[in-house]
């Protein structure tokens, strides 16, 4: 036999076995009985920061307001927020500016991290006490954007139509999206989040947001639900087999009961995970020990809309039967992904709907290509 050929067998034997190797764990993970239900209930994060962030971010006139509040977190480049005007009568608006620190129009959080996670938290944060008893509706600052579920994509039309009781009736929370594209619902969503395949493609393909977060998830919530002490708490870490099922895109309504399910030092806990990831408030090797949120914001943004679900949907329904204090993984994730015709009629009142199945209505909802709309569509619809 040829050197050369007996070089090929061998490196394909042990390719073969580290094969046999990742998938033997990965079943073998998703066939343990043990390995559903998670200790997802009290965030348990503990910050080395000597101060925390003043508070800037109390809204105006919150406690008197009998309308739900609309908090919006936005950027420069989200142009003149002044589409926000015309929903005046159906809410009580609290926009955040998260790149312009300085500006004295909007209001305030401690640092542009997270994405919208850092206007949602610092709202919460700032204004627990005074949480609106009609609930509050989280959104991006854009009124154009791709992952608005509507067929002109616009987040105006969606909130004016936007039944925030009905929304609310069933579990307290809800994605505003009800298509399942872009999201992790589809039971055919790529490997689960644990597994070795996703740890590989974040390694072999750094640059993919999407793989790097699905990657990072399962110790993101160790180090938030498990504290200093995660074995002590219970299961918090995702097993190889265990598939985290979430709706796009951190867009959603919750009400005060779900919030007040956690105590306020629980979010600012939560805010805590991903300001002391900030590149330039803790060493990486600090950061690497204690699993902070990590310094690349599309990371720990994405990981973040990830678990706005776990954070807000009622415990008790998610509860395994028998469990005491843990999140039952199944139940989980069939909450978290409504079926589309059903979300669209309570939601936005579009009811019948033909072409139905699980993840979409046949023209509700076209994924745009490239995750992204046309530089000019904000002009060409006014």
């Amino acid at each position: 036999m040829k050197l050369r050929t007996r070089r090929a067998l061998i490196n394909f034997a042990f390719f073969g076995g580290a094969l046999c190797f990742i998938l033997y764990l990965n079943i073998h993970q998703s066939w343990s009985s043990d390995a559903k239900t998670f200790a997802w209930t009290t965030v348990r994060y503990q910050t080395t920061a000597a101060v925390l962030p003043a508070a800037h971010g109390k809204c105006p006139g919150l406690a008197e307001s009998s309308k739900p509040a609309l908090v919006v977190s936005r950027v420069s480049a989200d142009g003149d927020p002044k589409w926000l005007d015309p929903l005046a009568d159906l809410y009580h608006a609290c926009i955040y500016n998260a790149d312009t620190l300085t500006d004295e129009g909007h209001l305030q959080v401690p640092a542009n991290r997270g994405h919208e996670a850092m206007a949602y938290l610092t709202f919460i944060v700032d204004n627990y006490e005074e949480f609106p008893t009609a609930g509050a509706v989280f959104v991006h600052g854009s009124r154009w954007a791709w992952h608005n579920d509507a067929q002109d994509y616009d987040n105006a039309a969606l909130l004016a139509a936007l039944n925030v009781p009905a929304a609310l009736e069933p579990m307290g929370y809800h994605n505003l999206r009800c298509d399942w594209s872009a999201s992790t619902c589809a039971p055919n969503y790529g490997p689960a989040q644990g597994s070795l395949e996703t740890s590989l493609n974040a390694r072999l393909q750094p640059w993919d947001a999407r793989a790097v977060s699905d990657a990072a998830l399962s110790q993101a919530l160790t180090s938030l639900f498990g504290g200093d002490d995660p074995a002590g708490s219970g299961r918090t870490l995702l097993g190889r087999g265990d598939k985290l099922r979430a709706q796009c895109c951190a867009q959603f309504v919750v009400s005060r009961q779900r919030v007040w399910q956690h105590s306020r030092e629980e979010y600012v806990a939560l805010r805590q995970w991903l300001l002391d990831g900030s590149s330039d408030r803790i060493s990486k090797e600090d950061a690497q020990a204690r699993y902070v949120a990590p310094a690349d914001d599309r990371i720990a943004g994405r990981i973040l809309s990830y678990i706005w679900h776990i954070i807000f949907l009622p415990q008790d329904l998610s509860n395994a039967p028998g469990a005491v204090g843990g999140v039952e993984l199944d139940r989980l994730n069939e909450l978290a992904c409504p079926r589309a015709d059903d979300c669209y009629c309570r939601l936005y009142g579009r009811c019948n709907l033909e072409g139905c199945n699980d993840g979409g209505c046949h023209g509700q909802y076209v994924l745009p290509p490239d995750f992204s709309l046309p530089e000019d569509w904000a002009a060409t619809h006014p």
